[in-house]
């Protein structure tokens, strides 16, 4: 996947690992979130530092994940993001305008689903 290919409306790429703890609590928000804006914007995911791939289906699977995920295990899927996100960077989320540049990003887990919809209205305000 190219994100590239999905300019044109905001993304939301989350970044997770199925070990990390705050990724499992903040995914109900994430999925809530993705339903609510609906297709105004693309949700992607970036799994990072996972052991196998095996570990990041499960973890699709079990939190009903209804987006795409990219699994990245040595973190080089993070190079876009270098100066914003960093390897240690689990879980973060930015959200990129249409034109493909960050706009805004949480490091750490999004507090809550209202957060992060309003977070991506002022992009789509913009």
């Amino acid at each position: 996947m190219d994100l590239a290919d999905l300019r044109g409306r905001p993304v939301v790429v989350n970044v997770w690992a199925s070990w990390c703890p705050p990724c499992r609590v903040e995914q109900p928000d994430l999925n809530e979130a993705q339903a609510e804006l609906g297709d105004k914007v693309d949700f992607v995911g970036l799994n990072i530092r996972d052991a196998s791939r095996d570990n990041a289906l499960a973890y699709v699977r079990n939190y009903d994940v209804p987006y795409p995920s990219l699994y990245s295990a040595d973190g080089s899927a993070l190079l876009p993001f270098s100066g914003t996100l960093t390897p240690k960077s689990i879980p973060s989320t930015v959200i990129l305008d249409a034109d493909g540049r960050i706009a805004a990003s949480v490091n750490g887990r999004v507090p809550t689903t209202q957060t992060l919809i309003s977070l991506v209205e002022k992009v789509l305000d913009e």
